[in-house]
């Protein structure tokens, strides 16, 4: 991975934002899969647990659809939740 490659990606993951706020969900999973890496490092401690109602907080800063956003994060395992489901935490 070069250098250039991950400033391309910084810059697109910066075009979704507009004063700091999420536009839209980008539809490509693709764009999609960068902004849910961004957001997981930017958002999310590693090594520390978080409850659902931290994670919803943490991503209401960004977008009003945090539950849309949460269930990315997991489904792309960024975020993960124990069997028993009491807390979440940033998978890598």
């Amino acid at each position: 991975m070069t250098h250039q490659g991950t400033s391309d990606r910084a810059q697109e993951v910066t075009a979704l934002f507009s004063q700091g706020r999420l536009t839209a969900i980008p539809r490509k999973a693709a764009r999609r899969e960068q902004l849910l890496v961004h957001l997981a490092e930017t958002l999310f401690e590693r090594d520390r647990e978080y409850s659902e109602r931290e994670v919803n907080e943490a991503l209401l800063t960004v977008h009003e659809d945090c539950s849309a956003l949460r269930r990315y994060l997991v489904v792309a395992g960024l975020l993960a939740r124990p069997k028993d489901g009491s807390s979440y935490r940033r998978a890598r």
